[in-house]
């Protein structure tokens, strides 16, 4: 690691970095007078005579925009061994294709109690069905102490929005030998950033909204498997409930991973300096961002990350000062997503749901130059007094 908050992956299929992979994953062999990435393809239903065999035989199941989508993500999830990835409409629906489909009436699930607030709603759905749901903190791998008898371990890491950390590995051997399955959402962090599968999980969930495709323009999520039958598991699911993601979508989001390399380096290293900059503030406080290096996440991050996200959380005196200081920003939006190369932030406790102090800020840090960011917000800080 280096103060730019990561380095540039290398091995796997073909022995390719990361860059070059996040270009040419899931595209065709080149072919003469024909695009690089071929267009989206609209479909309801193919020609099928005959009896039902084939790759595509309905527009719910398979799409060739899919599977070309697919097919990279697999690549950047787990570049060192075969995997299957699936698409949906958005990251809510592939957590819920995870969650929903792999437990029954009488098993438990683990979720961290700070993870994203709309996975927690799953709660009381999951207990409507008689399932026990079981919350612990990401920090301190405290799911540990709620494993026994679980049948799916949920972890996120980094947090949304408080960006703790958590060693996947150790609460995944531990799950694996007390019988749980185990599911990462990898959204903050990205395949390039983390790579939950090399560190035992079986499932790794990723909204695609954020940083994945990064120009706040679509609604995508995915889930990436090694074993087959829980691949298929998810697949179902999707047909089952219809939850696909539009052809077009997909394939902007595929256009979009060819500058993923360029995002997440660019962001993690913004990111860093943002965070550095607002803890010489004085009304400054909590200022987190697991690049850190005196971060209560850093020694974690740091053995298990490659970058370390665009996000940088922070806590102002109170919400008028929160808000002054929002208002105040003239480069960034306030918006409630985050990864986009356009810098976003936002009073978290808004929304409510997240146990946050009322002036907690979540940043989100683009691709603008960092002197730029970090001046912007000065600024801002200045006038919010």
């Amino acid at each position: 690691m280096g103060d730019s908050g990561g380095h540039v992956g290398r091995g796997g299929r073909g022995g390719r970095g990361d860059s070059t992979r996040s270009v040419h994953a899931g595209r065709p062999p080149a072919v003469a007078y024909e695009p690089s990435l071929p267009g989206p393809v609209f479909v309801s239903h193919y020609h099928l005579p005959g009896e039902p065999a084939g790759p595509y035989l309905y527009g719910r199941d398979e799409n060739p925009t899919w599977t070309r989508l697919e097919e990279a993500l697999s690549q950047l999830e787990s570049p060192d061994a075969a995997a299957e990835a699936v698409v949906f409409s958005s990251g809510m629906a592939a957590i819920s294709s995870v969650v929903l489909a792999h437990v029954r009436s009488g098993d438990t699930v683990v979720l961290p109690s700070d993870c994203y607030q709309t996975t927690r709603a799953l709660r009381d759905r999951l207990e409507s069905y008689g399932v026990r749901v079981r919350l612990a903190p990401t920090a301190g791998e405290a799911q540990l102490d709620v494993l026994d008898g679980a049948k799916l371990l949920w972890i996120e890491t980094p947090s949304n929005p408080e960006l703790d950390v958590c060693d996947v590995r150790r609460l995944a051997e531990t799950a694996h030998a007390a019988g749980a399955l185990v599911a990462v959402d990898n959204t903050l962090a990205t395949p390039l950033g983390q790579r939950p599968l090399n560190l035992g999980a079986d499932f790794a969930v990723a909204s695609g909204t954020k940083a994945l495709t990064g120009h706040g323009d679509l609604l995508l999520g995915y889930v990436v498997v090694r074993d087959a039958e829980l691949a298929a598991s998810v697949r179902l699911w999707r047909k089952t409930v219809g939850a696909i993601p539009g052809p077009m979508e997909a394939w902007l989001a595929h256009r979009s991973l060819a500058t993923l390399q360029l995002r997440v380096e660019r962001q993690a290293a913004n990111a860093l300096a943002l965070a550095a900059a607002l803890k010489e503030r004085d009304e400054v406080s909590g200022v987190r961002h697991p690049g850190l290096p005196d971060d209560p996440a850093h020694r974690v991050a740091a053995a298990q990350m490659r970058w370390f996200g665009s996000v940088v959380s922070f806590v102002l005196p109170d919400q008028d000062h929160a808000d002054r200081f929002l208002t105040a920003l003239r480069l960034t939006s306030e918006a409630t997503s985050f990864g986009s190369v356009l810098s976003t932030a936002e009073r978290r406790g808004r929304w409510g749901g997240d146990s946050v102090p009322d002036g907690f800020i979540r940043f989100s840090v683009g691709v603008e130059d960092a002197d730029d960011i970090v001046a912007d917000v000065l600024q801002a800080l200045d006038a919010a007094k």
